[in-house]
């Protein structure tokens, strides 16, 4: 069994880095477009603001709609729009189109989430006093979300690593793509039990350090 691990770890690293190319892209582009969109589905509810009926329902509908699509499904959905923009269908960075596009609506709704244990009497106050917006989100909902929008993408960056394991089947590379063609089609035992132990070893170490940075920003 040991030959047989020292024999693929070439592989290995190269699915490993692979798989950290899929979920760091995926992360980014969460944290850069889901996070707006999460702090806008907040503000603009009913008594904020912000607060607008038609922009709230209209955002909601399309974050619950990709939400609904099985990830396997929204992949094979996205392979044009893929080829579009990457000019390929396979590989890492391919693959990370489809995940950026499912973890945007993810981790907009866990901001939302976050968003909503903000004490409105604060948020009130300030507007009272006349803070405009976007001093509201910079100085408040921001800071007062800070824990549980790290303790979200903990969560989403976990979320990602099950769907780049999926991403494996239509060759996107990854861990997922190895325990795939070496693990299942080859019933190659020691290589699926590797790479579920690299997956798992993965999640663990995400879980703690994304943990202990929510509880050391934490200043409740």
């Amino acid at each position: 069994m040991l030959d047989r691990i020292i024999e693929i770890l070439p592989e290995l690293n190269v699915a490993f880095y692979e798989t950290l190319i899929m979920v760091g892209i995926g992360l980014l582009v969460a944290l850069i477009i889901g996070l707006p969109v999460g702090i806008l589905l907040f503000v603009t509810e009913r008594g904020l603001f912000w607060q607008n009926r038609v922009a709230k329902t209209t955002l909601g509908v399309i974050v619950n709609l990709i939400r609904s699509i099985p990830f396997i499904i929204l992949l094979v959905f996205l392979l044009p729009f893929t080829d579009f923009l990457v000019g390929t269908t396979t590989g890492a960075i391919a693959a990370s189109v489809s995940l950026s596009v499912a973890a945007i609506p993810f981790y907009a709704r866990i901001v939302e989430s976050a968003a909503r244990e903000i004490d409105k009497g604060v948020i009130e106050a300030a507007i009272a006093v006349g803070a405009s917006p976007w001093l509201i989100i910079k100085d408040i909902i921001l800071p007062e979300t800070k824990p549980g929008l790290i303790s979200g993408l903990t969560i989403t960056a976990i979320s990602l690593i099950g769907y780049s394991a999926m991403a494996g089947t239509i060759g996107g590379g990854g861990i997922g793509d190895l325990a795939i063609r070496y693990g299942y089609y080859r019933y190659d035992d020691t290589v699926m039990f590797t790479t579920v132990m690299v997956l798992i070893v993965l999640v663990q170490f995400i879980q703690y350090l994304g943990d202990f940075i929510a509880k050391t920003v934490n200043k409740r």
